[in-house]
C-alpha cells in the first residue's frame, strides 16, 4: 500500500450520530439521568436535520426534565464508544434555569437524581460528562441555577 493510499484512508468522511447534552447546575449539584446502560448521563437528545444544537437541547431537557432552560456555552465535544452500538458525537454545552421545582424524570430514563459535583469520582458516568461538568463549575463560580 502506498503512503498516499493510508493518508486517504485517514481523511474518510465518518458519520456518527450527534447527541447535544446540557450541564444543568443547581445549588453546587449537577442533574443527570440514568440510561438504559445503567449508566448516568446529562439530559439532552439526538441532533436532527435542520435543527440548531441549542434548539434541539432546549426542547430535549423540556422533554426530559419538565423544565425550561437557557443554553449557554459551548463546553466540550467529544466521541463517545458505546460497547456494541458504535460511535456517538458527544456536544455540550451549559444550561440555566430558575424552574427546578419542576424537575420530574420521563419515561426515556429510569431514574433522575441531583449530585453533589464532588462526587462524581463516586458514581459511573463516562469521563467526558465529568470534563463538562467541571468546565461549568469552573466557569460559573461553582453554582448556578
Amino acid at each position: 500500500m502506498l503512503r498516499s493510499d493510508r493518508r486517504d484512508d485517514r481523511h474518510r468522511t465518518q458519520n456518527f450520530p450527534v447527541s447535544i447534552k446540557g450541564v444543568l447546575l443547581a445549588e453546587g449539584r449537577v442533574v443527570l439521568l440514568k440510561n438504559e446502560r445503567d449508566e448516568w448521563e446529562l439530559p439532552g437528545g439526538k441532533l436532527e436535520k435542520d435543527e440548531t444544537p441549542e434548539a434541539c437541547l432546549a426542547c430535549e431537557i423540556l422533554e426530559e426534565l419538565n423544565v425550561r432552560v437557557e443554553v449557554g456555552p459551548l463546553l466540550d465535544a467529544w466521541v463517545y464508544r458505546i460497547s456494541g452500538s458504535g460511535d456517538v458525537l458527544i456536544v455540550t454545552y451549559s444550561c440555566s434555569s430558575v424552574d427546578f421545582a419542576a424537575l420530574e424524570c420521563s419515561e426515556e430514563h429510569s431514574a433522575l437524581e441531583t449530585f453533589d459535583v464532588e462526587a462524581l469520582e463516586d458514581i459511573v458516568i463516562p469521563d467526558g460528562y465529568r470534563r463538562a461538568i467541571r468546565a461549568w463549575v469552573e466557569l460559573s463560580g461553582g453554582v448556578r441555577a
